[in-house]
């Protein structure tokens, strides 16, 4: 075709869902630890157990919709906008992904801490 057509000009919808996923996925820690500290009906272990698995998905979910906004761009030969909205979800999904795992060894190590503590 000579002529651009309405569909590749427009905007990237996955490049942006992955950086607010990837905030998510960052934010997922931080949430816990603010719901174990104002309400009294969770433990401080309890919500990091539950940010573990959100954080991991949300990060993994951010780093697949990057991959496939750049996926979007390659097809459309560069006229599909949002390869550094892309590029920075990518960055957010990764450090989603190791705060989590972060976030996990430091609770595994806390579960060894306490059980040879006894």
């Amino acid at each position: 075709m000579d002529v651009p057509t309405r569909s590749s000009r427009g905007p990237n919808p996955a490049a942006g869902a992955s950086v607010l996923l990837g905030l998510a996925a960052l934010a997922a820690w931080p949430a816990a630890i603010g719901a174990a500290r104002y309400t009294d009906r969770v433990g401080l272990v309890t919500a990091l157990l539950g940010a573990l698995p959100l954080g991991l998905a949300l990060g993994s979910v951010a780093l697949y919709l990057a991959r496939r906004a750049r996926l979007r761009i390659q097809r459309t030969i560069g006229r599909s906008r949002g390869i550094r909205t892309a590029g920075f979800g990518r960055l957010l999904g990764i450090l989603g992904i190791c705060a989590a795992l972060t976030g996990g060894l430091a609770l595994g190590f806390y579960g060894l801490l306490q059980l040879f503590a006894r």
